[in-house]
């Protein structure tokens, strides 16, 4: 992750964007994450999106990978992590977990804000979520993220592209 923070100020001179498979790029992070769903015994319900977005592929799928990760970490044995997609765009990833509480949800984007949760936890550096806020912008996307104490978190990257207009 400090490489990657490392690299996100020459963003915008790595990007490469295309019309990539979003299952493709899930299905890799997925892939990656395996042992951890396996070892912490949490489910994965996902069934594939079939969408096709803009976007580049290498950045996009460090994004997921970290929200899986903080899913994964926030989640207790036996939980859930589901993925989908909700129209227009927008991919979900939701977890049963400890939730965010209301006070933390504003900041939790924020550059080195761990909140209640990345306290408690000794291991959250407040970077993850900055990341992927940071690389979502740079490719056009945006995130946001929805919860409730003890009921779990949704963070959704919308990954619809504003129509270009030619002159």
């Amino acid at each position: 992750m400090a490489l990657q923070y490392q690299r996100l100020e020459s963003l915008s001179s790595d990007l490469q964007l295309e019309s990539c498979s979003l299952d493709g790029i899930l299905r890799q992070a997925l892939k990656k994450m395996a042992t951890p769903f396996i070892r912490r015994r949490i489910s994965l319900e996902f069934d594939g999106t079939g969408a096709t977005v803009l976007t580049d592929e290498k950045w996009l799928q460090f994004a997921v990978e970290q929200l899986l990760s903080n899913a994964l970490k926030y989640t207790h044995p036996g939980g859930t992590v589901t993925i989908d997609l909700e129209p227009p765009k927008t991919l979900c990833i939701r977890d049963t977990g400890i939730g965010i509480s209301p006070e933390d949800l504003p900041r939790i984007f924020d550059k080195g804000y761990t909140g209640y949760n990345g306290r408690s936890d000794k291991k959250a550096s407040g970077i993850g979520l900055y990341l992927c806020r940071r690389i979502c912008k740079n490719l056009g996307h945006t995130i946001s993220a929805n919860s409730s104490e003890d009921s779990g978190t949704v963070l959704r990257i919308h990954l619809e592209q504003k129509k270009l207009e030619v002159e």
